[in-house]
């Protein structure tokens, strides 16, 4: 995964609307205005936060007949996390070397 790629899945991410699409398709496919429906705006702003998503490969979007459902992609976030774990082990080591200096400071005090 690119930088720039990881750029902009953070930046679709970044939007709680976003985010909270996202959390409904982890529960499975719907259309767009099931999607749309807890939330107070426009069928024109949710197509554009689909656009955003879509765009970052988080979700797609099919046709079926009159229909239009949206997919969870759940790839990129198997990517982003790995990107994450990577510094959750190098914080992991900080802090297990933070821990043994304090304990040898304890020693000699």
């Amino acid at each position: 995964m690119s930088i720039d790629n990881i750029s902009i899945i953070f930046a679709a991410l970044a939007d709680p609307t976003r985010r909270a699409i996202l959390e409904r398709l982890s529960q499975g496919d719907t259309n767009v205005t099931e999607l749309a429906e807890p939330f107070a705006m426009s069928m024109p702003a949710i197509t554009k936060h689909l656009k955003v998503l879509e765009g970052a490969g988080l979700i797609s979007r099919g046709r079926d007949a009159q229909r239009r459902p949206c997919h969870l992609e759940a790839a990129p976030l198997a990517e982003i996390s790995t990107w994450v774990e990577q510094y959750r082990k190098l914080w992991d080591n900080r802090l297990d070397n933070l821990e043994d200096y304090l304990a040898e400071l304890q020693k000699k005090s």
